[in-house]
């Protein structure tokens, strides 16, 4: 019996995509092995974090970065480098941001549920623009003069959730930014891949940016990124690390928090709830560095073939499947699933929830779904996951 045997918990199969709900993504050995020999060791964390940092800087053209406990920490913990800075009176208050600059402008386009991680560290998100070019009603977007409208004594950053489509640019807002002196945060969470991504929001202008490290990157699940200026990154690490030292007796490594903090520290900052363990560090360095070498036309070749077994594999089920290669999507190959709700009865909603409940439970897409269509996103399929998809499509639609 295995640990999921013994814990008593289900394994599934996940044609959804790299998702958390579902664990995230599978670590390779050599990740897994890195993990295994950081636990068997003590080290500083803020060594470690400023070794880390250099790391990171190299893969993402930042001047710094750190593990986070996952994207959301990220976001976190960006918002309250940009509150406080290098001021340690503030990173004791917070999230009280009371008589401090305190609001974070953000396109009322790019709002979504993800936003408690920056209300977390106590800003006030400023909504800007309307949603007309996102709903259809017009052609026009955010535009830099709305931004500027907004900004005033209380603005302490800008916030842009980047997508593929990247409206309104990056590089436009970050323009408007620099203006003003506003960093501006960037939720990359799930903008990987194409490992391009790792390079292009820094080059756009963006002062910190947040990466899953637990999807594409197929690091610990735990895990994100966050990356940017040195300051910001600095005060971000300061408050997540354990404080509880003396500064007569503190040594900080060479390389991040040395340039900002020596004679006054802050106490346990409010990230401190997100700390990341060594294990993790090492686990994400070693995916990271798997990551940016990766032959991508190969995998994503590979996933395209299993796909189109699986589409082989449909034919004679009520449906009609559709590969969509790694060009086309942007991303991993995908195979939509298009269903017959007249001639079956049932929507993809009932097969959705049939698939789950089955013995074993298979998990497909379901950004479509409201459209009769089902996706299987490649990038979370294990070999031979294709046989066992199709035949939990043809109990499902029994």
């Amino acid at each position: 019996m295995d640990i999921y045997e013994r814990l008593g918990v289900t394994k599934r199969v996940n044609g959804a995509g790299l998702l958390t709900r579902l664990g995230g993504s599978l670590m390779a050995p050599e990740v897994l092995d890195a993990m295994r020999e950081a636990a068997g060791s003590f080290v500083d964390m803020a060594e470690l974090q400023t070794r880390a940092s250099a790391i990171i800087a190299r893969h993402t053209g930042a001047e710094a970065g750190i593990v986070t406990s996952g994207a959301a920490a990220a976001m976190t913990l960006a918002t309250a480098a940009c509150l406080t800075r290098l001021d340690v009176a503030r990173m004791e208050r917070l999230p009280d941001t009371d008589g401090m600059p305190n609001e974070l402008i953000m396109f009322r386009a790019h709002r979504t549920g993800y936003d408690h991680a920056i209300r977390a560290a106590g800003a006030r998100i400023v909504e800007v623009g309307f949603n007309d070019r996102t709903v259809g009603s017009g052609v026009r977007g955010l535009e830099g003069w709305e931004i500027e409208a907004a900004i005033g004594p209380n603005t302490a950053a800008i916030g842009y959730a980047a997508n593929p489509t990247r409206q309104p640019p990056l590089a436009a807002v970050a323009a408007v930014a620099r203006k003003h002196n506003l960093p501006v945060i960037v939720d990359a969470a799930a903008q990987l891949p194409p490992k391009a991504n790792l390079k292009h929001f820094i080059a756009e202008g963006a002062s910190l940016v947040a990466y899953s490290g637990g999807k594409a990157i197929h690091g610990p699940q735990g895990t994100g990124i966050l990356c940017g200026q040195k300051d910001l990154v600095a005060a971000a690490l300061i408050q997540q690390l354990d404080m509880d030292i003396l500064a007569e007796t503190w040594m900080p490594p060479v390389g991040l928090l040395d340039s900002f903090f020596k004679d006054r520290l802050p106490h346990h900052g409010l990230g401190r709830g997100f700390k990341v363990d060594k294990e993790s560090i090492a686990g994400l360095l070693v995916a990271l560095e798997r990551f940016v070498v990766a032959d991508d036309g190969a995998a994503n070749g590979k996933r395209e073939t299993q796909l189109r077994r699986l589409a082989d594999l449909l034919a004679d089920i009520k449906c009609r499947a559709t590969v969509l290669s790694a060009a086309e999507t942007k991303r991993y190959p995908i195979l939509e699933i298009k269903f017959d709700e007249e001639s079956l009865g049932f929507g993809a909603v009932e097969i959705s929830r049939r698939l789950q409940r089955q013995s074993i439970p298979v998990h497909l897409s379901e950004r479509r779904i409201y459209e009769n269509v089902l996706l299987v996103d490649a990038s979370g399929l294990r070999p031979d996951d294709e046989q066992a998809i199709a035949s939990a499509l043809a109990a499902a639609l029994k």
